[in-house]
C-alpha cells in the first residue's frame, strides 16, 4: 500500500537554472547598440531637415549678394552716385540689424518656426515691391521696399541658428552650424554670377528672381522641419531679461569680442565685395557681365570651402576652436596688409583677398559654435540674434565706408581693414580663451 500510494503522488523534480553575467552583459549590449542605432536612425532621416535650414541663409544672402554686382548699373539706370547705390545694402541690413533682437525674443516666446515663415513671407513679397520699383526707377520707393525685405530678414538665419541648437547637440550641431555657414557662403559664391547672368536679360531681373527662391525655402520650412516641443512654457520678459544679464555677467567680455569679430569679418568681406564690383568695370580691367560675377565669386568659394570644412572638424573641441579663429583672423590681417602694396596684379590680388576670405572661413564657424552653447534654449533665440544682429551691421556698413574710402584712395582701404583685421585679432587671441570641451 505504501508503495501504490507512494506512486501516486507526482514527482517532485528539482530545477537548476544557469545563468550567465556574460550573457546578460552581452543582451544589456546589444540593447545599447539598438538604443544607440535608434537614436542614430532619424538624423539619417534628418538630411531633408538639414537641407530645410540651410535653404534659409542661402535664400537671405542671394537677396542681398545678389545686387552687388548690378549696383554700378543701379547708379546708371537712376542718375545717382555710388554712395548713393550702396544704400539699396546698407538700409536693408541696418533694418535687419535693428529688428533681430526683436524676432530673437519672440521666437524665444513662442516658437522658432512662428517667426520664421512669416518673416519668409515678408522678404519675398517686399523683394517683388522691390523689383516694381526698379521698372519705375523710382529710388525712394527701392529704398523703402528694401527696408520692410531687411524686417522680413531680421526673421530668417538668426532664428535658423537657434533651431539647430534646439535641433543637434554636441558634434551633429557643430557640423550643422557648419553646413548653416557654408550655405550662407555659397549662397554668396553663387549670388554675383547669378546676379550678373539675370542682368543679361534686364539690369533688374535680380530683384525679382530671388523671391521665388524664397517661396521654395519657405515650402521647405513648413514641410520639412519638425520644431522640438518645449518641455517649459514661455518665460516672462523681467526674468528672461534677468537671464540674459547672467549670460553677459559670467560671460559678457568674450562674447561682446566675438560678437565684434563676427561684424569685422562680414564688414571686410561684403565692402571687399563691393571694392571689386566697382573697379572691375573700370580701366584698366573692363571686366563686366557673368566674368565680373565669376571672379567676385572666387574669394566667397575660398570662405564657403574652408567654412564647411572647419565645421566639421572642430565638434566642440575648444583647444582647435581657438586655435581656427587665432589662425584666421591672422591669415585676414596678413592678406589685406599685403594687398597694400601688392594690387597691381590682378592675379595676386584677387589671391590676396582669397587668404583673407579663407580666414573668415576659419573663424566664422568657430564663433558660432562658441555662441549658440554659451546659453541654454530658452535664451538662445535673443544671443543668436545680437550676434547675427552685429553681422548685419557689419555687413551694412561695409559697401558705404569702403565707398567713402575709395575716393581717398585705393591704398586707403586697405590699411583701414588690414588695422582692423590686426586689431581684432589681438582681442580675439587674448581675450577669447574657450573650455577644452565647449558646451
Amino acid at each position: 500500500m505504501a508503495t501504490s500510494s507512494s506512486k501516486d503522488k507526482p514527482e517532485r523534480k528539482l530545477q537548476i537554472v544557469f545563468s550567465s553575467d556574460i550573457a546578460s552583459s552581452s543582451r544589456s549590449s546589444r540593447g545599447r547598440e539598438a538604443a544607440s542605432a535608434s537614436s542614430k536612425a532619424p538624423a539619417k532621416g534628418n538630411v531633408w531637415q538639414i537641407i530645410a535650414l540651410a535653404t534659409v541663409p542661402l535664400v537671405l544672402v542671394l537677396g542681398n549678394s545678389m545686387i552687388v554686382p548690378i549696383l554700378p548699373t543701379l547708379s546708371r539706370e537712376l542718375n545717382i552716385s555710388s554712395f548713393q547705390s550702396s544704400l539699396v545694402i546698407t538700409l536693408f541690413s541696418v533694418t535687419a540689424g535693428l529688428i533681430i533682437p526683436v524676432a530673437g525674443y519672440l521666437s524665444d516666446r513662442a516658437s522658432r518656426k512662428a517667426v520664421l515663415i512669416p518673416a519668409l513671407i515678408i522678404y519675398g513679397g517686399a523683394g517683388v515691391l522691390s523689383g516694381f520699383a526698379a521698372v519705375w526707377h523710382s529710388y525712394w520707393l527701392l529704398l523703402c521696399s528694401r527696408a520692410i525685405q531687411g524686417i522680413g530678414a531680421a526673421g530668417t538665419t538668426a532664428i535658423a541658428m537657434a533651431l539647430v541648437g534646439d535641433l543637434y547637440k554636441d558634434a551633429e550641431e557643430s557640423k550643422a552650424l557648419g553646413i548653416i555657414e557654408a550655405s550662407n557662403g555659397s549662397g554668396k559664391v553663387i549670388s554675383p554670377i547669378l546676379g550678373s547672368l539675370l542682368a543679361l536679360i534686364v539690369w533688374y531681373a535680380a530683384f525679382f528672381a530671388f523671391p521665388i527662391f524664397c517661396a521654395l525655402s519657405l515650402l521647405a520650412v513648413i514641410f520639412l522641419i519638425k520644431e522640438p516641443k518645449r518641455e517649459k512654457g514661455p518665460i516672462q520678459l523681467k526674468a528672461y531679461v534677468q537671464k540674459i544679464r547672467e549670460v553677459f555677467a559670467k560671460d559678457g567680455r568674450w562674447l561682446i569680442i566675438s560678437f565684434w569679430a563676427g561684424a569685422a569679418a562680414m564688414f571686410t568681406l561684403f565692402g571687399v565685395l563691393f571694392f571689386l564690383s566697382n573697379i572691375l568695370e573700370d580701366k584698366p580691367y573692363n571686366i563686366e557681365g557673368v566674368w565680373k560675377g565669376m571672379i567676385l565669386a572666387i574669394p566667397v568659394f575660398g570662405m564657403v570651402t574652408v567654412a564647411y570644412i572647419t565645421g566639421a572638424v572642430i565638434k566642440k573641441n575648444g583647444v582647435l576652436i581657438r586655435w581656427l579663429s587665432n589662425i584666421g583672423l591672422a591669415l585676414m590681417a596678413a592678406s589685406l596688409c599685403a594687398a597694400i602694396w601688392l594690387n597691381h596684379s590682378l592675379y595676386v590680388f584677387i589671391g590676396l583677398l582669397t587668404v583673407s576670405s579663407i580666414g573668415t572661413g576659419m573663424l566664422l564657424p568657430c564663433l558660432t559654435t562658441m555662441i549658440t552653447g554659451v546659453v541654454d534654449k530658452a535664451q538662445r533665440g535673443m544671443i543668436t540674434s545680437l550676434y547675427s544682429s552685429l553681422r548685419f551691421l557689419g555687413v551694412a556698413f561695409g559697401p558705404p565706408l569702403f565707398g567713402w574710402l575709395m575716393e581717398i584712395s585705393h591704398r586707403t582701404v586697405f590699411i583701414t581693414v588690414s588695422s582692423l583685421s590686426f586689431v581684432t585679432f589681438l582681442l580675439v587671441l587674448f581675450f577669447v580663451k574657450p573650455a577644452k570641451q565647449v558646451k
